[in-house]
């Protein structure tokens, strides 16, 4: 498997060695460099101050979330541009921050796939878009749209009430031709979310995410899914099982999306259910942190130092072993419960 990103020096494991800034620079081997991959629906989140009568005038619901067609969109954005009404413009989508967040973190490449305006007007939504994504996230994929990517506004009232009104515009149109397999090839994983492969009928999303999975599956690629909501999941839970284990490698979810997979409450129990479909589970449970399920060998399993939580996943104590988790071909399960630390650690102790 290929890791992506640049290891700083010190932040994951001690190192006996001398400060690597005192010892002589060795030049990237070019050879083994890696990236992540991902698929999104491209969207931008448009804020912007408006009176009662805004609301009103484009039949929304104050204080609610509605989905419009894309010529409402368009006079909205239109009036909110001419009056000076937009407070902020920022890149979003799930996969698009994930791609962001983890060049600015490894400081290292990721590639996006998506779409993006074929005609990007200066200091519009798709021009803030590009500016306010990672240099280090290659959007050179992107697939030309005549249209709008999609658009997320939050419209904040005089009292300070939120209401939200989202345009999908041509975000679901990436088409199967449009995944480069080379990228794929060499990508560390290919990071998708639940959102993609339920789009309205017609629409080339879905089809073109199955073909990167394609590639990835032809490639030994690690296919990375991230859940979305637990409604997406509740509809037809089965469904997503089977897609599971057909498809995906490793598993991001919270405590109610793991529910809703799995019909068990506890994060633990729900990852621990989970590796019946994947190789790896991420589970998030609130403050509580972040919970790991994955599989090991058996000589390769040793216990955690760590404290398990009080009052959860009792039944599952027998299982509290540490270990580098492998793909299923290993023998033994077990999961792994790690302490939540930032992605940039703590100095080495003297």
């Amino acid at each position: 498997m290929k890791f992506p990103g640049k290891r700083k020096s010190k932040h994951y494991f001690p190192v006996n060695a001398r400060d690597p800034l005192l010892q002589q620079i060795q030049p990237e081997n070019e050879s083994s460099v890696s990236w992540v991959v991902g698929i999104d629906q491209t969207l931008v989140d448009i804020e912007a101050k408006v009176d009662e009568a805004f609301i009103v005038r484009y039949g929304l619901s104050a204080g609610h979330s509605l989905v419009i067609e894309d010529d409402v969109a368009e006079a909205l954005y239109q009036e909110l541009v001419r009056n000076n009404l937009i407070t902020h413009q920022f890149a979003g989508g799930t996969i698009g921050n994930t791609m962001h967040n983890y060049s600015v973190l490894a400081d290292d490449r990721s590639v996006l796939l998506g779409v993006m305006c074929s005609n990007i007007e200066i200091g519009g939504y798709a021009y803030r878009y590009l500016c306010n994504t990672s240099s280090r996230t290659d959007l050179n994929y992107l697939q030309g749209v005549d249209g709008a990517i999609g658009r997320c506004f939050t419209l904040i009232g005089d009292s300070g009430e939120r209401t939200f009104a989202i345009s999908p515009g041509h975000m679901n149109k990436l088409r199967p031709e449009s995944i480069p397999e080379a990228v794929i090839a060499g990508a560390s994983a290919l990071v998708l979310t639940s959102y993609l492969v339920r789009c309205k009928p017609g629409e080339p999303m879905p089809d073109a995410t199955m073909k990167a999975i394609e590639y990835a599956k032809k490639h030994d690629v690690p296919v990375v899914l991230t859940l979305g909501t637990k409604y997406v999941i509740a509809d037809n839970p089965a469904w997503w099982q089977e897609f599971l284990q057909e498809h995906v490698s490793i598993l991001a979810m919270n405590e109610e999306e793991g529910e809703a997979l799995t019909g068990f409450a506890d994060p633990l129990s729900a990852a621990n259910k989970a590796l019946d479909w994947v190789d790896l589970v991420l589970c998030t449970a609130g403050p509580a942190g972040l919970y790991m399920a994955g599989f090991t060998e058996e000589e390769a399993k040793r216990k955690t130092q760590h404290p398990l939580l009080p009052g959860r996943s009792r039944s599952l104590t027998s299982l509290n072993s540490a270990a580098r988790c492998v793909t299923r071909i290993a023998l033994i399960r077990c999961a792994y419960i790690p302490i939540s630390l930032p992605i940039w650690a703590a100095p080495r102790r003297s």
